[in-house]
């Protein structure tokens, strides 16, 4: 860690703490504050608001990274439904007829899906979600392609070596994928299994549609599936801002509000 040789602003010395904990598991108060030139007791106020924000876990006499927890997936359907509701809504114009479409797991992407059960047809879906297939399957126009692989109960999905290759055998024209956190690095999920198949997804397809809402915005979580790039749509119901916002522009990414 390199000592701040000019003072920072308050957003600036929290977002370098946030930075630092991406390299260093857990930080010290009093390392911290030789970093970035500034009391303890000022880098004891800075841990406490980014605790409460979510982005850091206060410990005592120091932080640790934070590693997200989602609940499951029948409990997280119950939350910010309006929300995922307009987010599905805008999602689904950007379908066409014909379209071959990889699909994620996820609350979110299940709305998504029903969605197109109803609003639109003859569509080629690639899917490792049940509830995703399920939703689709309502519609005879529509064709699904389950993945194989290690079924999760917990969330209603497919993963593991099998499903990653058995993705390479197809390619799609956008993958519509949903997100435990959206911070500068890109997009990323609380499970690693899921993750992967997502990362895997992103690279079969000709453009990922991210499909999160606003309390996603700088919530880190476990895997990072892919970065910001100008192939990349956040689909969202609040504009980003801070670091999250900035890596969107510096990436070329787009987003859609709704």
């Amino acid at each position: 860690m390199k000592r701040m040789e000019v003072k920072l602003t308050k957003s600036n010395r929290q977002a370098r703490i946030v930075a630092e904990l991406r390299t260093a598991p857990t930080l010290r108060v009093n390392e911290l504050a030789a970093l970035l030139g500034v009391s303890t007791e000022t880098v004891r106020r800075d841990l406490a608001e980014l605790d409460e924000r979510g982005l850091i876990n206060r410990t005592y006499g120091g932080a640790t990274r934070p590693v997200s927890f989602e609940p499951a997936l029948a409990e997280r359907e119950k939350l910010m439904v309006a929300e995922r509701e307009r987010i599905a809504a805008a999602a689904v114009r950007l379908v066409e007829p014909n379209d071959i479409l990889m699909i994620g797991g996820g609350a979110t992407t299940t709305i998504f899906a029903r969605r197109l059960a109803a609003e639109r047809d003859h569509l080629t879906v690639i899917t490792h979600a049940f509830p995703v297939a399920v939703a689709l399957a309502s519609n005879p126009f529509h064709k699904v392609l389950m993945l194989p692989g290690q079924y999760d109960s917990r969330e209603g999905l497919i993963h593991g070596p099998d499903t990653i290759e058995a993705l390479q055998r197809y390619r799609a024209g956008k993958a519509f994928l949903g997100a435990s956190g959206l911070t500068g690095e890109g997009p990323s999920d609380a499970g690693v299994g899921p993750g992967l198949i997502y990362g895997a997804m992103m690279k079969r397809s000709s453009e990922t549609v991210v499909l999160a809402d606003h309390t996603k915005f700088d919530r880190p979580s476990l895997s990072v599936y892919g970065p910001w790039s100008p192939q990349v749509l956040l689909v969202c119901d609040e504009a980003p801002s801070g670091e999250l916002r900035t890596a969107l522009e510096n990436s070329g990414a787009r987003t859609l509000l709704c």
